[in-house]
């Protein structure tokens, strides 16, 4: 066993485990007060559900042995049946296939969570719950063998996608607009304001993001090594131009630099590199950012215009950003790798996990619908999902604004000489 390996890849796991509640944190503030509990929890509870999922038979379909034409792997490692702690991936020297197979769980549990934003506000808890056990199962699981098992479809097509532009972010985001499609669009949008409940809440889970994907890009190297620090130098670069980038054109556009802009714009930057990092040079990181960064800023008021309610620009950032960054990789990788025929390798990648992803997730979504209902009830979504889903409250206002009467509401703010009578009585 390679003990430096095994532990950078031990560390990257937990890294990648901490984006998904930094994704909750990032997702919660952007949302209305009386959803904010509801946000958290449609990321939470993918931390559950997909870790079983995963060892009951994800790992297995992911990254066993291929059934044939590089769909499926087979399910010999059902339950992680077969693996023991001494079994290593490279034979007689490299890291247990248990530390490879909890790096991809963490994977495995972001990418539905990546979606939940797209819903916010409007879906019941239990059906969101369903609807990611399915989709992982027949999405998810299917498309990370095409991507990254040797003997998967598009690694064989040679399609690069170092740590997840088509497998995470394409998938995420294109299955969440058709999850859109299918639930429709919440109460109200276009007409009443839907504005971020806690834009702090927001700056600190894309600070989280942003820590966390350090491991998920550089630890995707699977080995301490210099095509690791390459990742992570491109990371940094990237997420940094792409934060730049967003807020230079909602400038010109908006006229202003919004704390909202810079978070997406790092978010956008991080889903852009996460395909090409390790293939491109810093130049080309840069190059990368800022055109995911204005791109992706540009493409989330698509959805005005097209008429679909994606609720936290999960399909601007994700699907728009993991395209951006799949495709430039096909121009702009270094060694002589880059060229027509790369981007072309590229483009089918994409599309095919689009395709692919879209209908199943659409099929998936409705046949939710049909059976327990995918939307919250009109009550409960005027009066907050998360006293109906979850009987609890973000916030707790009854203590706050004034003096408390006896019968407990909040009484407005006295005089001097009004409080001084109080007083006196």
């Amino acid at each position: 066993m390679n003990g430096a390996d095994t532990a950078f890849v031990l560390i990257s796991a937990a890294l990648v485990m901490l984006m998904t509640p930094g994704l909750a944190f990032f997702y919660g503030g952007m949302v209305r007060v009386k959803s904010a509990l509801n946000m958290l929890m449609m990321s939470f509870v993918s931390l559950g559900i997909v870790t079983v999922l995963w060892v009951l038979y994800g790992y297995s379909l992911a990254f066993g042995d291929d059934l044939g034409a590089g769909l499926l792997g087979n399910f010999d490692h059902i339950g992680l049946k077969g693996i023991n702690p001494e079994t290593l991936t490279g034979g007689k020297e490299g890291i247990p296939v248990f530390a490879f197979a909890l790096f991809q769980l963490m994977f495995a549990v972001i990418t539905p969570a990546l979606m939940s934003g797209a819903l916010a506000d409007r879906v019941k808890f239990s059906a969101w719950a369903l609807f990611i056990t399915l989709w992982v199962s027949v999405v998810y699981f299917p498309v990370a063998h095409w991507v990254w098992q040797a003997d998967g479809w598009l690694f064989k097509l040679k399609v690069i996608d170092f740590a997840g532009g088509t497998a995470v972010h394409i998938n995420a985001g294109v299955g969440a607009l058709a999850a859109v499609l299918v639930v429709g669009k919440r109460i109200g949008f276009k007409k009443d304001p839907m504005r971020p409940h806690s834009l702090p809440l927001v700056m600190l889970g894309a600070g989280l993001l942003w820590f966390g994907w350090f491991g998920f890009n550089a630890g995707s190297a699977l080995a301490a090594n210099g095509t690791a620090a390459n990742m992570a130098m491109n990371t940094q670069v990237a997420t940094g131009a792409a934060m730049l980038g967003w807020l230079a054109y909602e400038r010109i556009r908006h006229g202003a630099f919004t704390t909202l802009g810079a978070a997406s714009g790092a978010v956008a930057g991080l889903v852009a590199i996460t395909p090409s990092g390790a293939a491109v040079n810093a130049f080309g990181a840069i190059l990368i950012g800022v055109v995911a960064g204005a791109v992706c800023a540009w493409a989330v008021g698509l959805k005005f215009k097209l008429g679909f309610d994606d609720s936290l620009d999960v399909v601007g950032v994700h699907l728009v950003g993991g395209v951006i960054g799949t495709l430039l990789v096909g121009l702009l990788a270094t060694g002589g790798v880059g060229g027509a025929t790369q981007l072309g390798r590229q483009a089918a990648g994409a599309f095919a996990v689009m395709a692919y992803s879209f209908t199943v997730s659409w099929i998936l979504a409705k046949a939710v619908d049909k059976v327990i209902g995918f939307r919250a009830d009109e009550d409960d979504e005027l009066g907050g999902i998360d006293q109906a889903f979850h009987a609890e409250t973000a916030y707790d206002f009854s203590a706050v604004g004034g003096v408390s009467s006896s019968r407990g509401s909040v009484a407005a703010p006295v005089t001097d000489k009004a409080q001084n009578k109080k007083v006196d009585a």
